[in-house]
């Protein structure tokens, strides 16, 4: 009970202007209190057509009152300050932004609660009352606030929008029906709207089916990614294993040819170095008997002479240096040895080379289960299976084009058309979209009639103003088009054209495989004949485009294939 009383005596001495607690308050004549800074700003935009007004009552005040600041008033607010909550009121009942702001509340505006058709007024829950009070608002409809309600008048007879042109697509008001209008066939936008409603619940279960299909082919996807990666990190892990132990064996191999080599090596200079001593203890052996011999010569003594000559004259037997020159001359050790491991060597890269390019394929090549494609159509019968009903968009058509039909065709015409202003309309480039998006496999066929026509798709957010290339089908990379030309077809696609076959007739049928990336446009007579193909890939859903020359009187209709 005490918050209560707390949130209503806040309530009376909060300004009515900023919603605060009153600062500096201050009491105008009329009896209403304002914060001093916010009653002065009232004023002084009031000065401008000599009058001050109170914000509530409306009583006017001449001369421009003089303010002192009330002390009760700020008694209470100090008051109020200490025993009561200390913030200002929330203010999530107050309009940010983002959010619809109530048309009645003075000062600062409180969230919308709801908005009123017939009003053309949005409302606070608290102004609202009278909608639900007064027998007066008893047929008024209300709906969730709209920030565009501005948008349901008619901009040239300032009449409710509450009127539908089938034929032309557009909201109107009742004067426009009887106008511009006459003879169309125009129903309620109530009924347009169930109508369309009972469309769009329609259509939900085919969006849901979709999604159902997509999310089924993402989680396999997911399983395939996953069976990609175990994959993938087995096969890494075997080779490595093998290689692994390729290079053990290399290893084993190589060690084994050394320590062959070394012992080799240890046995034949054993072996040199024997007969090395052997030579050497020779050489010392001879030169001490030639030094015995020549003293024997040098002797004078001939008895001496012929007593000692016998023991000197008999040389003991001595190594054979011939056989060991024949072995070491030319030096070729252990040349086998090298040459049975160049042979080896060169025999492994021969294998590598003549294998490595199976094992380099196999890997290239592994078959990944992504879900494929679907064949393409092959007779016309089978392309229309997937025709759709599109019609062109008024929102988006250049002022200078005319659309009939149900807006399916559309009419290059000399004098601009009376169109709403809309920020998707193309302000330079005599161009039109569809009002349908096209995802998935879609097919389409455009007659055409004067001097010639881009018949294209494009994304939505393509831009509209301007005479750039960003906004022209086929010149930037958000659009593909093919333009007819007497018997001249070029396709265009980011400001860069090429010259195809040329139309066999002046109907072109286009099919769209949206999640393949495919594009196809084709010439109809009796036959189909391809002009040009598109492969790549589509970041957003697509819309049928038209494009004209500035030549008046050409045309281009979607024909109906069902």
């Amino acid at each position: 009970m005490s918050q209560k009383r707390v949130q209503l005596d806040r309530e009376k001495i909060s300004c009515p202007i900023c919603s605060y607690l009153l600062k500096e308050p201050v009491t105008i004549p009329c009896g209403h209190s304002y914060c001093m800074g916010c009653i002065e700003a009232h004023w002084d935009e009031e000065e401008k057509r000599k009058i001050h007004s109170c914000p509530q009552c409306k009583q006017t005040f001449t001369p421009r009152p003089v303010l002192e600041k009330s002390m009760v008033l700020s008694l209470l607010v100090e008051d109020l300050k200490k025993t009561g909550p200390k913030d200002a009121p929330a203010d999530h009942c107050f309009a940010g932004p983002e959010d619809v702001a109530c048309d009645v509340c003075i000062g600062r505006k409180r969230k919308a609660h709801k908005s009123c058709q017939q009003c053309l007024v949005s409302y606070c829950e608290e102004d609202l009352h009278a909608h639900y009070e007064s027998p007066a608002f008893k047929k008024h409809k209300l709906m969730e606030p709209c920030k565009k309600l501005q948008d349901n008048f008619c901009a040239r007879h300032s009449e409710v929008r509450n009127i539908f042109c089938r034929t032309d697509q557009l909201s109107i008001c009742y004067l426009c029906a009887v106008d511009e209008h006459k003879g169309h066939d125009t129903v309620s936008a109530e009924e347009e709207r169930t109508e369309r409603q009972r469309e769009l619940e329609g259509s939900r279960p085919i969006i849901q089916q979709r999604i159902q299909d997509n999310e089924k082919d993402v989680k396999l996807l997911q399983q395939e990614v996953e069976a990609i990666n175990g994959f993938a990190d087995k096969a890494v892990e075997e080779s490595e294993e093998m290689f692994i132990e390729l290079i053990r064996l290399m290893e084993k191999r190589r060690y084994f040819v050394r320590q062959q080599v070394r012992s080799q090596q240890k046995t034949e200079v054993s072996r040199a170095k024997g007969l090395q001593e052997k030579l050497e203890q020779e050489i010392t052996e001879l030169k001490r008997k030639d030094d015995e011999r020549q003293k024997l010569s040098d002797t004078e003594d001939h008895n001496q002479f012929l007593q000692d000559y016998p023991l000197l004259s008999v040389l003991s037997e001595t190594t054979d240096s011939s056989s060991i020159s024949n072995k070491i001359c030319p030096p070729r050790y252990f040349e086998d040895a090298t040459k049975a491991v160049s042979e080896l060597r060169d025999k492994l890269l021969e294998v590598l080379k003549e294998n490595w390019t199976n094992v380099s394929q196999t890997v290239t090549e592994v078959d990944v289960l992504l879900p494929q494609p679907e064949p393409e159509p092959e007779t016309r019968d089978e392309f229309i299976k997937y025709s759709r009903d599109i019609t062109l968009d008024p929102n988006t058509a250049h002022t200078k084009l005319l659309l009939s039909d149900g807006n399916r065709k559309a009419t290059l015409m000399t004098q601009h058309q009376p169109y709403f202003d809309h920020r998707d309309r193309f302000t330079d480039w005599s161009q039109v979209l569809s009002r349908e998006s096209l995802t998935g496999r879609c097919y389409w066929e455009v007659e055409w009639k004067g001097k010639g026509v881009y018949v294209a798709v494009a994304y939505k957010n393509i831009s509209k103003e301007g005479i750039s290339g960003e906004c022209g089908f086929g010149r930037n990379d958000k659009s593909w088009a093919v333009h007819c030309y007497k018997n001249i077809c070029n396709f265009w696609h980011n400001n860069v054209g090429s010259l195809v076959m040329s139309p066999q007739s002046s109907r072109v049928g286009v099919y769209l495989d949206h999640r393949a990336g495919i594009l196809s446009f084709y010439s109809i007579s009796e036959t189909m004949t391809l002009l040009h193909r598109v492969q790549t890939t589509f970041t957003q859903p697509l819309h049928v485009g038209l494009r004209f020359y500035w030549y008046s009187g050409s045309t281009a209709e979607i024909c109906k294939l069902k």
